[in-house]
């Protein structure tokens, strides 16, 4: 048992940077062979290149996780290359127009959907029929605590992450009986590039949230442990759940 991943075949997407180049970095140290992919491929190089001295191997791959012609493409080219995914983490998120409701655009509604919760489901429609012939596989969402309580002036990204949340727990649910695992971490406010518009002004003596029992901003270490959990043989009978991952936030 243990945290081993040898053997073990992963695709990351939103793996070239913050939380999900440090799940990446997690499963190869672990011994994986992980696929990272998104649609910056310079940020994703740079990634494999400084993973290279780890036990497990990293293919990177540019992906537009909108557009299902990539999509199938990604997991082509990672059974070609490793052979059939063991382990998918859906990590690729946008978000767009922060602000009051009823500012909303369609078109803005149209790709949260598209990016945060469409491309999940068009990933696992390609995986999951190969992952229950085999008797198993690990899938891993990137939910948020703003889709466990509302985001102030984030509609969409709280509806598309209680989404992801509610798909964890039907697919779970529905694939659990052939061995494949489902489970969501929720993350509270972590220090990356993706969250800065929440923290970049932030005083660094600043407690926040000022109501969150460990005061301080999450970082991607926090969330990656938490992944690989999921991902090994230690989470067998762990399906269906949100890991909720947040310094206390949400505990009140």
């Amino acid at each position: 048992m243990g945290f081993s991943l040898e053997g073990k075949v992963a695709l990351v997407t939103g793996g070239g940077r913050g939380i999900g180049k440090e799940i990446a970095r997690r499963f190869v140290e672990a011994g994986a062979d992980v696929v990272i992919a998104s649609r910056k491929l310079e940020n994703l190089k740079a990634t494999a290149q400084e993973f290279e001295s780890l036990p497990g191997r990293v293919l990177p791959i540019g992906c537009n996780i909108g557009k299902l012609d990539q999509i199938e493409a990604a997991v082509a080219q990672t059974e070609k290359r490793f052979g059939e995914i063991d382990i998918m983490v859906n990590n690729g998120a946008t978000n767009l127009e922060q602000g009051p409701s009823l500012e909303v655009s369609d078109a803005a509604v149209l790709k949260m959907v598209e990016i945060n919760v469409l491309s999940a489901v068009r990933f696992l429609r390609l995986i999951v029929p190969k992952m229950i012939e085999k008797g198993g596989g690990s899938l891993i969402n990137i939910a948020s605590i703003a889709g466990l309580r509302p985001q102030k002036q984030g509609l969409l990204y709280s509806f598309t992450k209680s989404g992801l949340i509610m798909m964890t727990r039907t697919w779970a649910d529905e694939w659990g009986q052939h061995g494949v695992r489902v489970n969501a971490i929720a993350p509270g406010l972590v220090r990356t590039d993706f969250s800065s518009y929440f923290w970049k002004n932030l005083d660094e003596n600043a407690q926040y949230p000022p109501t969150q029992p460990i005061r301080r901003l999450g970082e991607t270490s926090d969330i990656g442990g938490i992944a690989l959990y999921l991902a090994s043989d230690e989470s067998t009978w762990v399906t269906g759940q949100v890991m909720v991952v947040d310094g206390g936030a949400t505990a009140r």
